[in-house]
């Protein structure tokens, strides 16, 4: 798999509280360079990021991020006005501490409502779970739920709490997931060994900042591929 089939999966990430302008400018510059599948950043610099890339790339942005405590009402709010300010896709969290309760009911009902939003204006919904703090009958639920409320991705982590992405994670998704939802790994996806590994295990997207950082220092080398 050569370098450019594994940008085209890659939401290249800056999601850091310390991150300026000039800093989002610079991952779009790198996103419409590298043909990423979109740029994921804040949800406060998606008008000034959508103003600046046109249709050149895709803009990603975060709901709920990074604890998914807030309420669903609060959620929606945010997701509108994502949308309004031109993001093209949207990673919720879900609502961790309800799924450990045994609330799917809500869990379930919170990312339908999500999923209806986005759709309804034309949007993909990716929906993380953060596996790092479920159990494996936990995750199995939230593939459950993530695949009746109709949302086109799960995700597995936020990449701001104790762990990120594992191959045991994805490969139990592929096994418990409706046909109809993609898999996002994120979190600790660091090399190109790596990025290609899950691509292979069923990923369909990567968040991660790091393959576009080697995809630039191979270029400089004139060794990109």
């Amino acid at each position: 798999m050569d370098t450019w089939e594994i940008l085209r999966h890659v939401d290249h990430t800056l999601l850091s509280p310390t991150a300026g302008w000039n800093e989002i400018r610079q991952v779009c510059d790198d996103g419409v360079r590298y043909h990423v599948a979109s740029v994921c950043i804040p949800p406060s610099f998606v008008k000034r990021a959508k103003d600046y890339v046109g249709e050149r790339a895709k803009i990603c942005t975060v709901i709920g991020f990074p604890n998914g405590y807030a309420t669903t009402q609060a959620k929606a709010f945010e997701a509108r006005d994502a949308i309004l300010c031109g993001a093209d896709e949207l990673d919720m969290v879900i609502n961790i501490g309800e799924l450990k309760s045994g609330n799917d009911k809500y869990v379930g009902w919170e990312i339908r409502a999500l999923a209806e939003l986005c759709h309804g204006a034309g949007r993909i919904l990716k929906v993380i779970v953060e596996t790092c703090l479920l159990t494996e009958t936990e995750k199995i639920r939230a593939c459950t739920l993530v695949t009746e409320a109709g949302a086109d991705f799960i995700k597995t982590s936020t990449g701001f709490s104790t762990g990120g992405a594992t191959r045991a994670d994805v490969r139990l998704f592929k096994e418990h997931v409706g046909a109809d939802v993609k898999i996002k790994a994120a979190g600790g996806i660091r090399t190109m060994a790596d990025a290609e590994a899950f691509l292979r295990l069923g990923c369909e997207r990567l968040g991660t900042s790091s393959v576009v950082k080697m995809a630039k220092e191979a270029e400089k080398i004139g060794a990109l591929r």
